[in-house]
């Protein structure tokens, strides 16, 4: 019986920690958005990522895990967003709350030409659902906020990673 509770609590986690809802409408308000200085993300060397070196250039971070079932059907659209949006100031960081091998482990099997992080400080931006997305301007200041996942190479998507790239204020 304590296993059979123990395998259903795992599995009830499992499935509260991913958020999946195919969106295409505009972005949905998140009340209150981290500062971008408190965002901290390392390379898979440990290497701290410094957001302000993208000042004039569009962030997109995504914040998956190797588990979230809804992250990896969303990795596909991403890729392909980043190839269609591959002539403009676009870096997209997909960045993963787990250790530095198990991104290095599951990111080993796809094609995908990411750049790849580990978010140090998932808890203390509040995320309370995977995947999550940032979107930062070309000023530097986090516009867009979402839990869930989207096909980011829609048209709808696309323009409004477009339009975000075009916010100068």
């Amino acid at each position: 019986m304590l296993v059979k509770f123990t395998i259903f609590m795992a599995l009830l986690a499992g499935l509260c920690g991913c958020n999946h809802s195919n969106k295409n409408h505009p972005p949905s308000t998140i009340p209150k958005f981290p500062e971008v200085s408190q965002i901290k993300l390392v390379d898979l060397t440990a290497v701290p990522i410094d957001l302000e070196k993208y000042r004039g250039k569009t962030v997109f971070i995504n914040v998956w895990a190797t588990w979230c079932k809804p992250c990896l059907q969303e990795m596909p659209s991403i890729a392909r967003a980043q190839e269609i949006l591959t002539n403009k100031d676009i870096v997209f960081i997909i960045a993963s709350a787990e250790s530095e091998e198990e991104t290095r482990e599951e990111r080993a099997d796809w094609p995908y030409r990411f750049n790849y992080a580990i978010l140090e400080n998932m808890e203390a931006l509040g995320i309370q659902a995977l995947p999550t997305t940032y979107i930062i301007n070309p000023k530097g200041k986090l516009v867009f906020s979402e839990i869930g996942s989207r096909e980011w190479d829609e048209p709808s998507n696309i323009n409004l990673i477009k339009n975000i790239a075009t916010q100068h204020e």
